[in-house]
Formats: C-alpha cells, structure tokens, sequence
C-alpha cells in the first residue's frame, strides 16, 4: 500500500510541476564534461519533485523484475536491482551532499519532509516478498550457476542484505520495522540538524584586547573577521568550529575564557533548549535495540557486527579493552606534566578540561622546544595538497590536473581530474576545505557524486569523488596554513578519495566497504604526511619559500608519539560509550544520558580532565548515523593500516612500487569484492597484529 502512496505523490508531483519540471536540471540529461552535475542550475525548489520522480522512477524499474514472467535469473533479478534507482542515485548524491555544505534553513527542511519519504520507500522495497522470491531463488541455485568471483559476492551479499532488512519477517514484525527504520532516519537528521543550529548560533565576544593573550596574529585576525561578518566590527568572536575552537584552546592565556569555551563545546546539544539531544539518543537507544530484537539478535552491537571484521561484540571490547590500560597509563603521566606546568601559573588544584590542551602545548614546548605556530608557516594549503598529489603519483603513477571550467558543488570548491600512469581517465575529486560555520557540517569527510562501476558493454563509469573539510582560513594577505593535525586530516581524507578513483568493480554492489575496513586507504595515507623524504617536497615557508629545516623535522618527528596517552584514551572513550550504548540487552526505562556517560567510563578509570572525544549529545558519528557501533573501526583500521605501513618500511622504500601496486591491486581497486581480511591477507600474506599499532603511538 505505501509503495503505491509513493508512486501516486510522485505522479501528482510531476502533474503539478509538469511545466518546471521540464526544466529541473537534476532530472535531466547533464550534457556537462564528465557528467558532473550542472550546480549552478540547481535550485532549492527543484529538489522535492526530483526526488519524487526519482523515486517513481524506481518503483517502475523494481515492479518490471518483479513481474517479469521469466524464470529468475542472476542478469534478470540481482544485476536488474544492482542497476535500478540510477536517477534517485545521481539526485539524492547532489541532495545530500548539498545539505552537508550548505545547509539552509530552507534544505533542511526540505530533508526533514523527504526524510521519512524515501524511507518508506526502501522499506518497501527490501521487505516486498515477490521481490526477495526472486532474489532467493536465484540464490539457492548458485551453486549450479556457473558464477565468477565477484558476481557470486553481488548475489550472496544481495540475499544478506534483503534477509537482514527483514525480508524474512512476518507482515506485522515488518510493519513494526518499517515504523523503527523511519522513525531512527527521521531522529538521526533531527540529532545532526540540532548540531548545526546549536554549533552555528554559539558565539564567545571578546571586547578586551587583553583577552586576547598568548594567540597568534593569525587567530586573532580570524576571530576579528569573524566579528564583523556577524555586524560586531572592532570585537573579536570565537566558535566551536575547530578552526576557531582549538587554537584558542591550545594558546588562549586566559583560562577563564578557555574553561567557557571548553564547556560550550562540550554541552552541544546538552542545554534543554530546543536544540537539546538527550532525548534523541535514548529514543535511538530503544528503537535499535527493538530492531535487533525483531531481527532475532540480543542487542543491537551483535546485528550490526554480524556484517563486519569484527563479527563480535567481544572481539571489539577485547582490542579496546588491551589499548585502554596502557593509554590511560601514559595519559596520566602526561597529566603530571601539564599539572607542574599549572602549577607555576599559580593553579595547585585539579585541572580542567579547558585546560590540557593549553597546558600540553607548553609541555610539548620544553619537551622537544617546538610549537604548532613554528610549524604552521611551512604547511601552506594549496602546498599541502601538491604534496599529497606527490605522494599518490609516486605511489600509483596517478596524476591530477587541475580544470578550471567545469561545474563545482560550491564557489569555493577545486576541481581535479585524475589521470593513470598510461593517461587515461580514472575520475574528478573535488575539494571543498575550509569552514563555513553554522551551514557546513563539522569535521572533515570523503564522499561522491559518482561511484565507479562498469556498464553492461564492460566500459568503466569512472567516479566523482569529494574531499570536504573545515580547515582554518588565510587572513588579510596570508594564505590559509594548515596546523600538523589538519594536514594529516588532509591526507587522510584524500585516502579515502584515492580508494574511491582507484577503485575498479563491475557492479556498483560490489563498491561497498565493510565499516572496519573502509578507513585502511585512508589512515595509511597519513604515514607519509610527516615522513622527511615528502616533507622536503612540500613543506617550505609561504614568505621565504625554504624548505623545512632538518632541526625542525627531528622536532616534529621526535614530538610525534607525545600526546597519543590523551588522543589515544578520549578516542577510546569515544568507542566504548558507542559500544555501551549499543550492547544493553534491554534499556532502562529512567536512563538518562549524562549519569549513563559518567558512570561507564567512570567505572573505567577515565580522569575528568580528559572527556570521550565526542559527548554524547553531539557523537553525530554514532546518532546521527554512519558509524553505529563503529566508532571503534578507526583504531580497527589502525592495527592494519600500521601493519600495512610496514610492509613498504620493511623494503628500506617508502614507495616501493611492488608493494604499492600490490596495495592498489589487492585492497584499493577491489572494493568490497570479497571479505575484507582476505582482501588484507591478499595483500600482506597474514592477519595484522597489535604491535605496530602500539609502536606507532608510542604506547609499548
């Protein structure tokens, strides 16, 4: 019934709209070079008939294999689907990306109105029984198929995902799902929408110049430009944008100042106002533990895990569990440096959160006599970005030129296009780098407009990939220069966009990568960010144009593995409030989110000086969907992307051209093809093991 709802919304949406719809640009053929979307043509307005229609469209396609009267068959049923819904595909990418770049009032209303929409309509779709008839009949007589590899990996994947979207289920299991998986994608927007307002709206006004003590020109130029684009001319403003937030909090010598801008940081979404997301990340809480009750699992960390590396709720805990201890050990020992430094200032009492990071860059600089503003000058943006093009073609051989006439998703935004050793196209990346508070989303991501498949004549569809960030501006004649820690977020997203142009399946169901694995290509891109050899090639002084003196490289090499107690214990603290939220086999009716928090990782021995890296009311990773019980796959990834260093280092070659085509051949270009550990035992020739982790950070 509601699968025939959708199709009459759509129908009467194109009735009504029949004249403009003529003319929407994302329902149209895109005559643009390399099929990118025609950005500048596309207006809010054209967004909901598109999708209406998308979606009708779809409808169609899904009812033609259901009735076709022929026998089901692999190309008829699994490769049929695998194709289908090729125009919702190419709208909702410019749709969703859109609202994560520049999200208007008017969009995100826009996507609170679609939202339940275009759930109902794929759970019609994964839970038709005449749909997965077919499916299952193809699947049950694979074996006499005659299949290769990859397309036995689309079927078996094909029937997981139908029998885990409840296919299997009785009509009123069913309907109870459909209501849970709309009611969690319509929370999820809601949690990431509150985020935004709450993080955009949130100002700390500086009008003393004293204030203004222990920052650099730099940042206090930015907070100044701030102000007057929010009408407070002659003031500074500072947010909780990480531009803006952390160099505060690492140089700000007034420490007032720093504890509020800390607690405003660390309290989004928790100051019951209309913004608030407790209530949002308990009612999830209960609606994912219901769905894995109907889906036959004791809590939700066991459903979800079924499907990835991990396959346990305790194979998790377990490598959590063997980091915490020795992390939290040399935190506290970092917290007895800091403290000693406190104390000089006068303050003999426990710290703050608002206070290690301030503390910590002094430590760091008497330690090692190195500071993120000595480094800064040498890590010019648009050089950055040129050393990780260094770095992907001596790798790989790739190349990347830039276009300068082709549509871009934002004004801002770079273009490139990605060429192979032999000249060939292999896909555009777009870069869109610097923060736009309170209409781009926080922190940094990879994602596409495009994903790489092959068409029914074999010629591959090469992606249209996008790096996006919120990395800290230039002011005034200076260019934007990037701190250590954006730089190797730049090479890390880049990672994922490198996995992504390089990669080369046949079906687009085979493009998907298991959580826990998908941050390999991009976690070992950040190996070569800070390695001397590259550092010569890109690190030289914006104004003199000098390359990074030796001295300064052992600085930042020998400074490396300090610090990893805090980063390494608030990213576990992080993972486990994920997996405890996740692994309640009932929730208490009187749970409430802050005591939740404070007792699971009190009961672990965390210091308050330190809080999880994301607080609950804004963990938009886990509540606002994406990494669900999957927080942990960063460190996952860690264990093998460590181990995948050493298989370059072992050869005295950085880019040793048989290990890289090896890593290119075995994990980049191939997806989700096959399992992701022996896709990496493909590669590296045995399982990973910890100890190149623990090397790396320094925690041996």
């Amino acid at each position: 019934m509601k699968r025939n709802i959708i199709a009459v919304l759509g129908l009467m949406s194109i009735m009504m709209t029949s004249c403009s719809q003529k003319e929407n640009p994302l329902t149209q053929q895109w005559d643009t070079p390399f099929g990118i979307a025609p950005f500048s043509e596309i207006k809010a307005e054209h967004y909901k008939p598109a999708i209406l229609q998308a979606l009708k469209e779809h409808n169609e396609e899904i009812q033609v294999i259901i009735n076709n009267p022929e026998e089901p068959t692999f190309e008829n049923t699994i490769v049929a689907l695998d194709n289908a819904g090729g125009l919702f595909n190419r709208v909702y990418a410019v749709f969703s990306n859109e609202t994560s770049i520049n999200s208007t009032p008017e969009l995100m209303e826009i996507e609170m109105e679609m939202s339940p929409i275009v759930s109902a309509h794929f759970n019609e779709i994964s839970m038709n029984e005449a749909l997965f008839n077919r499916v299952k009949a193809v699947y049950d007589n694979r074996e006499s198929l005659g299949l290769e590899p990859d397309q036995m990996r689309l079927l078996t994947q094909t029937y997981k995902d139908y029998e885990r979207s409840g296919a299997t289920l009785n009509e009123k299991d069913k309907e109870e799902l459909k209501q849970i998986n709309a009611k969690i994608s319509e929370l999820e927007l809601l949690f990431e929408q509150h985020i935004l307002k709450e993080t955009g709206e949130y100002n700390l006004v500086i009008d003393n110049e004293k204030d203004l003590a222990g920052l650099s020109q730099a940042q206090i130029d930015a907070a100044a430009a701030r102000a007057k684009e929010k009408g407070m001319e002659g003031w500074w403003v500072f947010g909780l944008d990480n531009p803006s937030l952390m160099p505060f909090l690492q140089s700000a010598d007034n420490r007032d100042m720093r504890i509020k801008l800390n607690e405003a940081y660390l309290n989004v979404g928790n100051n019951d106002n209309e913004n608030d997301n407790k209530q949002i990340v308990i009612d999830l809480i209960k609606l994912r533990d219901r769905k894995a009750q109907i889906m036959g699992f004791d809590n939700y960390a066991q459903y979800v895990l079924e499907e990835r590396m991990a396959k346990t709720p305790e194979a998790v805990y377990d490598l959590l569990d063997r980091l915490w201890t020795p992390a939290l050990k040399v935190a506290k020992q970092e917290y007895k440096d800091i403290k000693k430094l406190a104390a000089k200032d006068g303050i003999t009492g426990e710290l703050t959160p608002g206070d290690w990071r301030y503390y910590f860059e002094k430590s760091k600089a008497s330690k090692f006599n190195l500071s993120e503003d000595e480094v800064r000058p040498y890590l010019q943006y648009s050089n950055v970005r040129n050393g990780i093009f260094y770095v992907a073609n001596r790798l790989y051989g790739i190349t990347f030129t830039r276009l300068e006439n082709v549509p871009v998703p934002h004004p801002e935004a770079e273009a490139f296009e990605c060429k192979d050793a032999d000249g060939s196209h292999l896909g555009v990346i777009f870069m869109d780098m610097f923060a736009r508070p309170g209409f781009k989303r926080g922190g940094a991501w990879c994602s596409g407009y495009r994903e790489q498949y092959r068409d029914a004549e074999g010629n591959r569809i090469a992606p249209l990939v996008t790096i996006v960030g919120n990395f800290t501006r230039g002011t005034g004649d200076a260019p934007a220069l990037l701190s250590p820690d954006e730089t190797e977020t730049f090479f890390h997203e880049f990672g994922h966009a490198l996995q992504a142009l390089l990669q080369d399946v046949r079906y687009q169901g085979n493009a998907s990568i298991v959580r826990d694995f998908v941050e390999l290509p991009s976690q070992i891109m950040e190996h070569w960010a800070f390695e001397p050899e590259v550092l010569k090639v890109y690190a030289t002084h914006y104004q003199t144009n000098e390359v990074i003196p030796a001295e300064l490289v052992a600085k930042l090499d020998n400074s490396g593995k300090y610090g990893q107690g805090f980063a390494t214990t608030e990213y576990l603290a992080a993972s486990l409030l994920d997996m405890d939220y996740h692994i309640m086999n009932e929730i208490p009716e009187d749970i409430e989110v802050n005591a939740f928090e404070s007792k699971v990782l009190g009961d672990r021995g965390l210091i308050s000086q330190i809080p999880p890296r994301y607080r609950s009311t804004y963990f938009r990773h886990v509540f606002a969907g994406g990494y669900t019980v999957g927080y942990y796959s960063y460190i996952w990834a860690e264990v093998l992307d460590a181990d995948a260093y050493q298989a370059f280092k072992e050869t005295g070659d950085i880019f040793n051209q048989e290990v890289a085509r090896k890593f290119r051949e075995e994990v980049l270009e191939r997806g989700g093809e096959d399992d992701a550990m022996k896709l990496y035992v493909n590669f590296r020739g045995e399982e990973p093991g910890i100890d190149a982790l623990l090397e790396n950070r320094g925690l041996k």
